[in-house]
């Protein structure tokens, strides 16, 4: 009890001290509770979402995903005669039985053309008004579509689109384009998480998805009552003969949360690596923080000690304030981390991904992790202070504050800090030369974690050669401030070091990716101007395929001397060593693709694997498989015959653009599979005559006017998009990273202000002596830049390595461009230094305020 009172008594004797370290222990917790609030609410969302909206049986064609999602090669989706229906309505235990059709391969646009998909990436969803869809869908406004120029619009669409009843929209398939009117506004009855829905009577739907009636893609099927799923599942199947592919709602509702359920998961881990960073980081504030109040009341422990207090007891004490530490900063971060789930929701909402508060779902196992894991934690960062108080002697209370530094210590940290920053840096270059990049990412891996702890360990010996350097430079012009300055940050390496850590491992890990991205970047840009000969790039950025007809007006548009298209499609492949690779791509283009992509090969010429039932194939592929030139591969076509191929070319795995395809002509394809089976484009790839490069730009804008789902890109705007992409992952990562460095900024305030402390009697002298109060807050500012300038360097060095390595194994992918974004690493450094000011204005504020006969007077 008297352990628990002293605790209490200090604890509440340096609240305020204690309060920045609560903070990160608060932003931490916060931070891993948010996270799973967040990601158990949108599991919640969809959920629901799938319950609701799947019937008790559901009848597909073969060729549909287990989700019910449906593309195939020609841009329509499977689909099953409509003479199914009346089998499935045949079954025994079939109460109901609705035939439906839908797409997800369509664009849909307003009267202006422009789109109107998702922009969170939802799907846009294109269907026929069907009595499952009434069971989840509320009529809020006008009707239901009962002919062709009508169109029933979800209400999410229609209010971020400022539609109303009556606006036209345009329903953009591969068969072409279909136009009607707004006839009325569908609401869900449960959260839609972002996907845009458009209704249309059967018949259109038939016409505007597949061009043809009497097909559906899917059957709804409700169970009679006292009819289980699973029987009528059985039953439906029986009477079907096995052709379709039959799931209860659960089978379906399990498949479409399969779909969402990759995405959630590297958002949900990701976002918890990123809360563990920001641990790691409030780990050394903590230590810092139980380290430097062990040490200013020195005296009163050696008191303490004197009148018979154990080591044990005075232990348990600061474990014990450790203790009211992390379960009082725990406590508010769980409350925080509800905060941050509902902040993540509306931010999701304003990127298109609609989630309600209503769905909100906090496990029981959320505040539990929080609490656990904060307090635990916190506990574990005071451990060592912990100990330290313990070894005070009872003769400490005969001496000044301040604990006299361990030389021992100093030489064995040295030496272990050492050992594991070598190691580190051996295993980097392990990870660098390695020939394979999975054998390099584990040296990677380790390679990071031991230079990262190797430089935390190592940190109080940095600090004394860097921050002497950097005072050189940096403190020197500031005449004997600075040199104060300076010298402060000198006197404690250690709390220097641990303060510089924090910093550097928010900073270490914005360099790495800075490097990562902007080689990434660098490289592609590379191989897009050594191998890429075409001018424009026709595709659609929602992932439609290219219809014929937008094709003939490619080929119709003037100044463009060739057009080349391109198609994926699947087979099957019998090798020369007897093993048959199923459904494996094969990439069919007309034989000027072998100008528009100059692929290196090792083995033949390309454009002989343009010529009559011939191919090419990778040089893996050709080494897995006993391939040669003049191999001979049986390959069956999806949806066509069998062909005997002989391998022409044998191209390099060593690039990054179409790495791995194995190249046929259109005409051979077309040979062996049927027209109407034939599949559209991917991409289709044009290059205008010699001098009219920009003319044909914009005719070929013009040309595709009136197809919307396509854009064309020159080889500029295509590395824009590719670097915008990257950019926004970036950004992405730099703002989970922030938390990290907020963290790191709390431990340097912590830092100075306990500092300003413990020197109160050292600054009260100053002041006597004639150092004005605006000298004093200078020379504070001072030495937090000058310890925020030491984590930049440090942080900023070893992330530039980590990035450099981890580019070498991009490189065994293609990426071989190394970049280092000097402007970002300049940026950031000078950045630190800003931090660093930002940080001392407090600490530094209250220092100016002391009254000098006080400070003096203080012991």
């Amino acid at each position: 009890m008297t352990v628990m009172k002293t605790s209490m008594r200090n604890f509440f004797a340096h609240k305020g001290r204690m309060a920045l370290s609560a903070v990160a222990v608060l932003l931490s917790v916060a931070f891993v509770c948010g996270t799973l609030v967040f990601t158990d609410t949108m599991n919640t969302t969809f959920d629901k979402l799938f319950a609701a909206t799947s019937s008790d049986v559901t009848v597909s064609a073969k060729g549909a995903s287990d989700s019910g999602e449906t593309t195939s090669g020609n841009g329509k989706p499977p689909v099953m005669p409509a003479s199914v229906l009346g089998k499935v309505r045949e079954a025994q235990g079939v109460k109901t039985a609705e035939g439906t059709v839908f797409s997800t391969s369509v664009t849909v646009v307003d009267a202006d053309k422009d789109s109107l998909s998702p922009s969170g990436g939802g799907p846009t969803i294109v269907g026929s008004w069907n009595g499952n869809d009434a069971r989840t869908m509320k009529i809020t406004s006008g009707a239901a579509p009962k002919n062709s120029d009508q169109v029933m619009v979800d209400k999410d669409t229609v209010d971020k689109h400022h539609l109303k009843l009556g606006d036209e929209i345009g329903v953009i398939s591969a068969v072409g384009t279909h136009k009607a009117k707004i006839s009325g506004v569908a609401e869900f009855e449960v959260t839609n998480p972002g996907a845009a829905i458009f209704y249309l009577d059967t018949k259109t739907a038939q016409q505007t998805l597949v061009g043809e009636s009497n097909v559906f893609t899917n059957v709804n099927v409700t169970a009679a009552a006292g009819v289980t799923d699973a029987q009528l599942k059985k039953n439906v199947a029986a009477e079907l003969g096995g052709t379709y592919k039959v799931q209860t709602a659960k089978e379906t509702a399990d498949a479409n949360q399969k779909d969402v359920e990759g995405f959630m998961n590297v958002m949900k881990y990701a976002m918890l690596g990123f809360a563990g960073i920001a641990f790691l980081v409030g780990i050394f504030l903590i230590i810092n923080t139980f380290s430097m109040l062990v040490a200013q009341r020195t005296r009163e422990i050696g008191l303490m000690r004197a009148i018979g207090s154990s080591r044990k007891q005075v232990n348990r004490s600061v474990l014990a304030e450790a203790l009211l530490l992390g379960v009082f900063g725990s406590v508010l971060g769980v409350g925080a981390g509800v905060g941050l789930a509902i902040g993540l929701m509306k931010l999701m909402g304003s990127m298109g991904m609609n989630l309600s508060t209503s769905d909100l779902t906090i496990a029981w196992t959320t505040p539990v992790v929080g609490l656990v894991l904060g307090v635990v934690v916190t506990v574990l960062a005071a451990w060592l202070p912990a100990r330290r108080a313990g070894k005070v002697s009872p003769m400490a209370a005969l001496r000044d504050a301040g604990a006299p530094a361990d030389a021992k210590a100093g030489r064995v940290r040295a030496l272990v800090g050492t050992l594991l920053t070598g190691g580190g840096a051996y295993a980097l270059y392990l990870a660098a030369e390695a020939d394979k990049a999975k054998e390099g990412s584990s040296w990677l891996g380790l390679g990071v974690v031991l230079s990262l702890i190797g430089f935390v360990v190592i940190g109080p010996l940095l600090a004394g050669v860097v921050v002497r350097v950097l005072g050189a430079v940096v403190l020197r012009m500031f005449g004997p401030v600075g040199r104060m300055a300076e010298r402060n940050a000198l006197r404690n390496p250690r709390r220097t070091g641990a303060t510089g850590a924090a910093l550097m491992i928010g900073l270490a890990l914005v360099a790495c990716l800075s490097v990562v991205g902007s080689s990434m970047v660098a490289s592609a840009t590379d191989q897009l101007d050594k191998t890429v000969g075409t001018d424009f790039i026709i595709q659609s950025d929602s992932g439609q395929l290219v219809t014929p007809a937008a094709v003939k007006a490619v080929k119709d548009t003037p100044g463009l001397e060739r057009v080349t298209e391109y198609k994926i499609t699947e087979a099957d492949y019998t090798t020369p060593d007897g093993k048959t690779l199923k459904d494996t791509d094969i990439t069919a283009a007309d034989p000027t693709y072998a100008t528009d992509l100059q692929t290196k090969t090792v083995a033949g010429k390309l454009a002989d694997a343009y010529r009559p039932d011939s191919m090419s194939v990778h040089d893996q592929f050709a080494k897995a498989h006993g391939i040669h030139l003049g191999s001979k591969i049986k390959v069956a076509f999806k949806d066509g015959a069998t062909a005997d191929l002989t391998v022409r070319a044998i191209t390099s795995s060593d690039g990054l653009i179409d790495a791995g395809s194995k190249y046929i002509s259109t005409a051979t394809l077309a040979k062996y599979v049927p027209a109407d089976k034939m599949p559209l484009d991917q991409l289709v790839f044009a290059s205008a005559k010699e001098g009219q490069t920009d003319a044909a730009y914009k005719s070929l804008k013009s040309a595709l006017h009136d197809y919307p789902q396509y854009t064309v890109r020159d080889q500029t705007d295509y590395k824009e998009a590719l670097k915008d992409q990257i950019g926004q992952l970036l950004n992405m990562i730099y703002g989970l990273l922030a938390l990290a460095i907020i963290v790191a900024i709390l431990g340097v305030v912590n830092t100075l202000a306990l500092s300003v402390v413990e020197r109160t009697r050292e600054i009260g002298l100053m002041r006597a002596i004639g150092l004005s109060r605006r000298q004093l807050r200078r020379m504070i500012r001072m030495e937090s830049v000058v310890i925020a300038l030491f984590g930049a360097l440090l942080g900023l060095g070893l992330g530039m390595g980590w990035g450099a390595t981890a580019q070498k194994l991009l490189a065994l992918q293609g990426l071989k461009v190394l970049e280092i974004p000097w402007p970002t690493i300049i940026a950031v450094f000078i950045g630190s230094a800003f931090v660093g000011l930002f940080a001392a204005l407090i600490p530094a504020f209250r220092a100016g305020r002391m009254n000098v006969l006080n400070a003096i007077a203080t012991e």
